[in-house]
């Protein structure tokens, strides 16, 4: 049996080599995850845990943990699995973007060993230079939130049940993040920038030295590392309880369109500006930038993990 931390080590090989696949990272999926536990009600509380156990990983998750905080750590790990099987066995890559057959929406419990990649996102598009617009896909992060909650609610198979359940705990956490929300599109990338993958950063000693073919960091992988970094559910469930609470009003809307709506609106006024600017750069990133993306992350990160839990105390059936 492997610990958590070490189910996750692949996840983050995965993520050095190939952060534009992810939101947050697993840090801030997490968060997001431990966030939502603490707004779960008792018996909802209770069903998630029994649900959890479906999943092919849930003894690598729960493996040396503490008996008291087995349930805590399931759920928290659980957040990070959409990712997870992008690098593990038997899983196949369907594509960035869906394919055209009933598979890519289908929702069929565990069977299923698609990694539905394109679930993770919903690009709203957008121009600053008039660029023609494409179009979100077909199946997306807003379609699979819809059929996945009301499945959720109405199935009587616990294998979809609990296959929903941890792919829920991690798009409301992708469709926060506003690189997950957007597409922009301009004369450079005229099919679009994939919510910022394309656009290349450098560091400031890199940009001082004219290395600018080193630079191969990403808007979007800097965005997903915002949160913080580390894999550990206890320390990551500790930073949670440190985090300002979401506002309880935003907290109540359920409504998946304004999520992702919000965080196309944030990519625009909070991402896309200054000293980012149009086309793929490389651009550097200055000090109060960053300071003030963590500080849109941690509010998102914290909205997140509220509506999860609303969405789940909201749909779960008890029994």
């Amino acid at each position: 049996m492997k610990t958590a931390t070490s189910l996750l080590a692949p996840l983050l090989i995965l993520i050095t080599t190939a952060g534009s696949a992810f939101a947050w990272g697993p840090h801030g999926h997490m968060l997001v995850a431990a966030i939502a536990w603490q707004k779960l009600t008792p018996p909802v509380k209770a069903e998630v845990t029994r649900l959890l156990k479906e999943n092919p990983n849930y003894d690598d998750w729960i493996q040396g943990v503490a008996a008291a905080d087995v349930d805590e750590v399931a759920f928290i790990t659980a957040a990070t699995w959409p990712d997870f099987i992008k690098g593990a066995d038997g899983y196949s890559n369907d594509g960035q973007h869906p394919p055209s057959g009933s598979k890519a929406g289908q929702n069929i419990g565990y069977d299923d060993m698609l990694q539905h990649r394109y679930w993770h996102y919903y690009d709203t598009p957008f121009s600053p230079d008039h660029t023609k617009l494409g179009k979100p896909d077909r199946v997306n992060a807003l379609t699979q939130i819809q059929k996945l909650t009301a499945a959720l609610k109405s199935s009587t198979d616990d294998s979809i049940r609990s296959y929903d359940l941890v792919w829920l705990e991690h798009i409301v956490g992708d469709v926060h993040q506003p690189l997950h929300a957007t597409a922009r599109f301009d004369k450079q990338d005229k099919k679009g920038d994939q919510g910022g993958n394309l656009v290349l950063l450098c560091t400031a000693n890199q940009a001082a030295a004219g290395n600018l073919k080193k630079c191969k960091a990403t808007l979007h992988s800097l965005w997903d590392g915002l949160p913080g970094s580390g894999s550990d559910p206890i320390t990551v469930r500790n930073q949670a309880a440190g985090l300002a609470a979401a506002n309880a009003t935003a907290a109540a809307n359920l409504n998946p369109v304004d999520w992702i709506n919000e965080s196309f609106q944030s990519a625009k006024v909070d991402v896309y500006v200054a000293p980012i600017g149009i086309g793929d750069g490389p651009f550097t990133p200055d000090a109060a930038y960053r300071a003030h993306g963590r500080s849109v992350a941690a509010e998102r990160v914290a909205l997140a993990g509220a509506r999860l839990a609303n969405l789940l105390n909201a749909n779960v059936t008890t029994h």
